[in-house]
């Protein structure tokens, strides 16, 4: 009797606690909420707090999402914490009832989804975003992201990230944003506030959660998965840095990265999530695994078995298990024998419970389902107007010979020929959350709008496949090719070509793609080369014979029309690279911020043969780092320091003047690099430190401006600590990595 009356008492307990948590007002300090969780705490048994770290994927079938009665049973039971890859304010409502109203606590459900670069309104490809230079844009896209797949009933997304790499074989590249640390930096703080905003419980925005921790996006051979080996100095100068940018601009949530770092996988590294991440940076949000990736220490070799896996993770500082269900099937045995405390488990499970009182869960557990929500918020007009003003800044002008964009608007016939020129799935790229590829716009339909206002017929061949080595339809191609005054080619790869678990040797154009260019620009006539891939290609042979190429990238949603609204320059191109493309992959890694070595090329003697080169290649890139043309040209002079010598405490002024000596109207991204010319250690020839785009009106000037202070001089120098050295250091400001003026300074 004296046990069932005991557990009446915590039942009632619970009720009024779910009552009080329906009505409350909202919490404002940590404390409080501390102490509704420490309250909760003390209700919960032990399967109820391992069952807050259990993260478990919907199902999907042709209805849409749906859960297994075996998964419902365990929400019912309080096993789970939170569920991802379910969207549809329907199913989330039920699946937040059988949480709330089902269940001896009624603690809500997190609802998580890969939400990359948009929910139903897609926007580019992260890696397309990043070269648009374009700070505020990237915010924008990320509050509209936050908007749609909130209306649908997520209330977690499983981005940004912020893998820097340089290595374009691997697949993921094309969610990042590019090879620089210091640009990455800026990108995943905007981007996670635009998903969070600055209210958390309101109802419009995100969790966000910050991955891969960490450098991920260095794995040997550009080969997903694979290990991580670099010196520490590297890992903190060249990829921690986005990491703590994010962390640092608000993100709630840190994903774990497959890799191993240094011997140690990412998923049991205890100085990694513990030491660093928690200890030196002082993140107090909470960490979850990337898919099964507890389970995944076994292959790793170094636990023997599942339970030895749970409590690596668990004692690294690993919050939630994403659907290994290790947690779920081994922590309570491993509390039993005493290889884990209570505090590791308690400690997990505070910070996801903080987590649901910061979205305002307690308050309304059913806050993010609103039917009238779902049906206004998706693929509004102004969501649609935002990527297609997206996609024409995202993309990157290559090459344009003899003018030969933008089109002439009294051409009367084009000829659109590619396997990538009326693909509706291909423009969603990969990641494309609840994207439909019925809602895009190819490059096709965006022409045949273009050809409304300017009367000119459009014909399509497709000519090949985008791998098939068929050439079955080259004559059909040809013939178009011939009767039209102008032609556009769509090429490149596949949307499910970059992305997870898509890393390849060779990243050029596949063959038959490249003999269809290759018959189409023979005809001598103007084409136009537009590409559609997930990351850098290696484009020799396109960049020796067609006149134009412009990078376009995976749109998404509006893909065609602002393609379309470059092509005839209803738009001007801004992009600028953010990821070198090498002539070859024998030159990967590669990247604009290399160390000089002690035998450089020098430009008085560049074919000696002892020096760090290649006797088959240049060193240097296709395309560097920074570049992209524009339809009007522009001219750099007058940079100027308002110092020679500057101190610790000084700023330094840097002024250069920009003129647009051409025909139209357009943004520059000026850029700013420098140079510490003598350090302790080895310092890179260039490092971003600043840039800014700037709208110049054709045959007008600008003064930009930049400072810089000795804290952005910083490096680890020979004891590892971060700071600055006094010295000499060059400035340079120009249109990319490889070009430029320059001028020095020295730092007393």
């Amino acid at each position: 009797m004296k046990i069932k009356f005991t557990y009446l008492i915590i039942f009632l307990g619970a009720l009024l606690l779910q009552a009080c948590n329906r009505t409350q007002t909202k919490l404002q300090t940590d404390s409080e909420w501390q102490s509704k969780i420490d309250s909760l705490l003390e209700l919960m048994t032990i399967d109820e707090k391992i069952g807050q770290l259990n993260l478990l994927t919907s199902g999907w079938d042709v209805t849409g999402p749906n859960m297994s009665e075996n998964y419902q049973q365990l929400i019912k039971e309080g096993k789970v914490g939170g569920i991802f890859n379910a969207f549809t304010v329907k199913y989330i409502s039920e699946l937040q009832r059988l949480a709330v109203e089902e269940t001896r606590l009624g603690i809500p459900l997190l609802f998580g989804y890969d939400v990359i670069h948009g929910h139903r309104t897609i926007f580019p490809i992260p890696l397309a975003q990043s070269c648009s230079w374009d700070l505020a844009l990237i915010e924008q896209s990320e509050q509209v992201a936050a908007r749609e797949a909130s209306a649908e009933g997520i209330n977690w997304t499983f981005a940004p990230m912020v893998d820097i790499s340089r290595d374009p074989r691997w697949g993921r590249v094309s969610e990042g944003a590019g090879e620089d640390t210091w640009l990455g930096s800026q990108i995943g703080a905007v981007r996670v506030r635009g998903f969070q905003g600055t209210d958390l419980s309101a109802n419009n925005t995100l969790i966000s959660c910050v991955k891969h921790f960490a450098a991920y996006g260095a794995p040997q051979a550009g080969r997903d998965y694979h290990t991580v080996d670099m010196s520490e100095r590297s890992l903190r100068e060249w990829y921690l840095p986005p990491y703590k940018a994010a962390i640092d601009a608000g993100a709630v949530s840190v994903m774990t990265s497959f890799n191993e770092i240094n011997g140690v996988p990412a998923t049991s590294n205890h100085w990694l999530y513990t030491d660093l991440l928690r200890g030196e940076w002082g993140f107090e949000g909470f960490t979850v695994t990337d898919y099964s990736s507890i389970y995944e220490l076994i292959p790793h070799g170094v636990a023997a078995d599942s339970a030895m896996a749970g409590e690596l993770a668990l004692k690294a500082g690993i919050d939630m298990d994403m659907q290994a269900t290790v947690y779920q099937n081994h922590l309570k045995q491993s509390v039993e024998k005493g290889t884990v405390t209570m505090q590791k488990i308690d400690a997990a499970v505070s910070r996801i419970i903080k987590a649901k009182y910061r979205l305002g869960l307690f308050d309304d557990p059913y806050k993010y389902c609103n039917l009238e929500r779902e049906k206004t918020e998706i693929l509004t007009p102004e969501s649609q107007a935002l990527a297609r003003d997206f996609v024409s800044k995202s993309c990157v002008l290559l090459k344009n010979d003899r003018q030969t964009l933008p089109i002439p608007k009294t051409v009367k016939k084009i000829a659109l020929i590619g396997p990538l020129g009326n693909s509706k799935v291909d423009m969603l790229g990969n990641w494309s959350a609840a994207g439909r590829a019925e809602d895009c716009v190819t490059l096709y339909e965006g022409l045949q709008e273009k050809s409304l206002s300017y009367h000119f017929s459009l014909s399509y061949e497709k000519g090949c496949d985008v791998l098939d080595a068929s050439t079955a339809g080259f004559a059909k191609a040809i013939q178009a090719a011939k009767n039209a005054d102008y032609i556009v080619l769509a090429l490149g790869e596949h949307g499910n070509m970059s992305g997870e678990a898509a890393s390849r040797t060779d990243i050029g154009l596949p063959e038959v793609q490249q003999k269809l260019a290759d018959a189409i620009i023979a005809l001598k006539k103007p084409v136009v080369v537009v590409l559609f891939n997930g990351r850098p290609l290696t484009l020799n042979e396109l960049d020796a014979t067609a006149p134009a190429i412009l990078e376009a990238w995976f749109g998404g949603t509006q893909a065609g029309n602002g393609i379309a609204d470059l092509l005839f320059a209803d738009a001007i191109p801004s992009g600028k690279l953010t990821m070198t493309f090498p002539h070859s992959v024998g030159q990967i890694p590669i990247h604009y911020n290399m160390k000089n070595t002690g035998r450089p090329v020098t430009p008085d003697n560049p074919d000696y043969k002892y020096k760090s080169r290649y006797i088959d290649s240049p060193n240097e890139a296709l395309y560097p780092f920074g570049y992209g043309l524009s339809y009007t040209t522009f001219e750099y002079k007058d940079l100027m320091l308002n110092a020679k010598n500057i101190s610790a405490a000084d700023t330094l002024q840097i002024t250069v003047e920009v003129s647009n000596t051409g025909n139209f109207d357009a943004h520059e991204v000026v850029q700013l690099y420098i140079r510490d010319v003598v350090g302790s250690v080895t310092r890179p020839v260039k490092e971003l430190k600043g840039f800014e785009k700037v709208y110049i009106p054709k045959n007008e000037s600008v003064k930009v401006n930049f400072k810089i202070s000795a804290n952005d001089l910083r490096f680890y120098n020979l004891k590892m600590d971060y700071t600055f050295e006094p010295g000499f250091f060059k400035v340079f400001v120009g249109p990319n990595s490889a070009e430029g003026l320059s001028e020095s300074f020295e730092l007393r």
